[in-house]
C-alpha cells in the first residue's frame, strides 16, 4: 500500500455535539484544529481526513462509502436505515452524561395518554424515519411530518403531538408538554462503512481509534492518587480506599512505610484526603486522567 492511500476519512459531528466529541478526541490524543468558518480541520495525525458533518448526514454518507468512518448518535444511524460497522458506544452527550431520548410528547392537557391513542393523528418530527417504524411495530395509523425545528411551539395548534430529543426533559416540562412514551435511548457510536471495514489497514486504524476513546471515556471523572503510608495503618486504608482494581503497593527504604497508588472518583477525593492524613499518609498527590485502558 503506498503512503498516500494511508488516509483514513473521519467525520466529526457539526453542531451540538461538536465541542465535547473534539474535546474527547484531544483526550484520546487526537488534537482537532477547527478554523472559525471551516468544515475541513485538521489534526496532529497526518493519517486522518476530517470532514465536519451534521450528525443527520454523517450515517447516510458512510452507508454510500463517501466517508470511512465517523461519530454519530445511534439514533441518527437508525432513522437513516444504513448498514454500517459499529466500533464503539461512546456513552457522552452534548451537555450531561445522560443518553439522548426520542420521546413522544403532548400538551399536558391532551386527551393522548398512550400511544394508541395517535390512531389518525398528526405528529411533528425530526425523527420521521425513527416515528414511522415506531408506529408500524404498533399498527398505529398515524400522519407524520417532518419539522425543521422548534418542534414544541407546534402543539396543540398544529399538530396533535411531537416526537423530539432530551436528556433531562426540562426543557419539555417547561414548556408545559407531557411525555407519552419513549421511542429511543441513544449515545453516539463510533461506525465504520462496510467498505473501510474490509480493507485491513483502515481497520486496524479505526479499530485503534475506537480503543483510545473508549480509554478517554473510562478516564472520565477519575483520578490517580499516590501516598507514602505507614505499613502498620495499611489494613484501615484498604477498607476506606475505593479504587477500580486493587491499589499498587509497593515497599519503601525505610522500614515500615509503603508507597501507596490507586485510580477512583474525582467527586469523593476532597472527603478522602483528611481521612488518609489522619491514617498517616504523607507525600499525598492526585493527578489528572487522559485514558484508562482496561
Amino acid at each position: 500500500m503506498s503512503d498516500s492511500s494511508r488516509i483514513l476519512k473521519v467525520a466529526i459531528p457539526k453542531g451540538s455535539l461538536q465541542e465535547p466529541t473534539i474535546e474527547l478526541l484531544a483526550k484520546a490524543g487526537y488534537e482537532i484544529y477547527v478554523s472559525s468558518r471551516g468544515l475541513r480541520p485538521s489534526s496532529n495525525d497526518p493519517e486522518l481526513d476530517l470532514y465536519m458533518i451534521r450528525a443527520q448526514e454523517i450515517g447516510r454518507y458512510l452507508g454510500q462509502g463517501f466517508i470511512d468512518c465517523g461519530i454519530t448518535g445511534y439514533d441518527w444511524a437508525y432513522e437513516n436505515g444504513v448498514d454500517l460497522v459499529d466500533l464503539a458506544e461512546l456513552p457522552y452527550s452534548r451537555a450531561t452524561t445522560l443518553p439522548t431520548r426520542w420521546v413522544l410528547v403532548v400538551p399536558e392537557d391532551s386527551p393522548i395518554r398512550k400511544p394508541e391513542d395517535l390512531e389518525g393523528k398528526r405528529i411533528a418530527t425530526e425523527g420521521v424515519g425513527i416515528t414511522q417504524r415506531y408506529l408500524a411495530e404498533r399498527g398505529i395509523n398515524a400522519e407524520v411530518e417532518f419539522s425543521w425545528g422548534a418542534t414544541e411551539v407546534k402543539v396543540p395548534d398544529l399538530v396533535d403531538a411531537i416526537v423530539d430529543v432530551t436528556e433531562t426533559g426540562s426543557s419539555i416540562k417547561a414548556n408545559h408538554l407531557r411525555i407519552v412514551d419513549t421511542l429511543l435511548t441513544s449515545f453516539p457510536h463510533f461506525y465504520a462503512s462496510p467498505g473501510a471495514a474490509a480493507d485491513p489497514w483502515k481497520m486496524e486504524k479505526m479499530e485503534r481509534i475506537a480503543l483510545l476513546l473508549k480509554a478517554a471515556l473510562s478516564a472520565r471523572g477519575k483520578v490517580g492518587i499516590k501516598m507514602n503510608f505507614p505499613s502498620a495503618n495499611l489494613p484501615q486504608l484498604l477498607e476506606k480506599l475505593p479504587s477500580l482494581r486493587r491499589p499498587t503497593i509497593s515497599q519503601l527504604s525505610e522500614e515500615g512505610w509503603v508507597a501507596v497508588e490507586t485510580v477512583i472518583d474525582e467527586i469523593v477525593v476532597r472527603d478522602m484526603i483528611p481521612d488518609l492524613k489522619r491514617l498517616g499518609a504523607e507525600g499525598i498527590i492526585e493527578y489528572s486522567l487522559n485514558k484508562i485502558v482496561p
